[in-house]
């Protein structure tokens, strides 16, 4: 149905992503209206087609309903902390050990910024998105169609979303914000309320709760796989090695530590690689 959701202004593509089940959750319905589309599609002509597009330096802002699926996989990994049985009523799976603790999340190959500011809808006042990049430029282009907005401009001037610049096959090391910032992102906490450190928490406090992965790796990095809290989880598009053939994948990290993979659905992504000489 991804060819019969297009539209002509951000409200009707949502829409109609909707009404074709392309988005099935009400939460992240809401995020996909509050973010303009037009605001990071490379041409305000095409911004509602349900199309990846170019978007220079060999990168694409991906098709609508990729990103859709994207955050309805990630989404219980996303959520802040709510009141006991409240995601239930929401709709939303809850997951264990989750509670207790800002969200943080990591979104490699950004790009636009377009599912950056997606994804920071639905973390919350006190989560943190990173957008990850490995071509400077690209950085700034997510940064200044962010601040297109007033919204944007609020989560960048926050500390709610970053942009940085590095290779995204080793993931990335995001400190919790100064006091300027306090609670932003904060670290994990074992005790499930208070935020705070501890012994046996203190080497995933700058880890993710979750990682998505805009670019097709060779392989599902283990740098990445441990960079997830307990829980998290991983959406990451996996070259299948034989040059044409790609997967999502998903990698779950449950709160004892044990790893599940599995593979879902067969995509077309350009690959996350070194940056293209310039």
């Amino acid at each position: 149905m991804a060819w019969r959701s297009s539209g002509t202004s951000n409200a009707e593509l949502v829409e109609n992503l909707w009404r074709n089940k392309l988005i099935t959750q009400p939460l992240v319905k809401s995020a996909f209206l509050k973010v303009d589309r037009a605001h990071y599609a490379p041409s305000p002509s095409s911004a509602y087609e349900d199309s990846p597009q170019p978007i220079g330096h060999e990168a694409t802002i991906s098709a609508p309903h990729m990103h859709a699926n994207a955050v309805e996989t990630l989404l219980p990994f996303l959520l802040p902390k709510v009141e006991p049985g409240k995601q239930a009523a929401m709709g939303v799976a809850s997951v264990k050990g989750q509670t207790g603790r800002p969200r943080r999340v990591l979104d490699i190959g950004s790009g636009s910024g377009y599912l950056t500011h997606v994804l920071a809808e639905l973390v919350g006042d006190t989560g943190v998105v990173v957008g990850l990049e490995h071509i400077p430029a690209l950085k700034r282009l997510g940064e200044g169609n962010m601040a297109k907005s007033a919204e944007g401009r609020h989560l960048l001037e926050s500390g709610r979303v970053r942009f940085r610049v590095g290779d995204g096959r080793k993931g990335w090391a995001e400190p919790s914000p100064a006091g300027a910032q306090p609670g932003v992102g904060g670290p994990a906490a074992t005790n499930g309320d208070n935020g705070e450190t501890t012994e046996d928490n203190k080497d995933e406090a700058g880890g993710w709760d979750a990682i998505h992965v805009g670019a097709a790796a060779v392989e599902l990095h283990e740098e990445l796989v441990r960079q997830l809290r307990s829980p998290g989880r991983m959406f990451i598009p996996v070259d299948a090695g034989n040059g044409w053939e790609q997967y999502i994948w998903t990698v779950d990290k449950d709160d004892s530590g044990n790893i599940r993979k599995e593979r879902l659905y067969g995509v077309r992504y350009v690959p996350l690689t070194d940056a293209p000489k310039s």
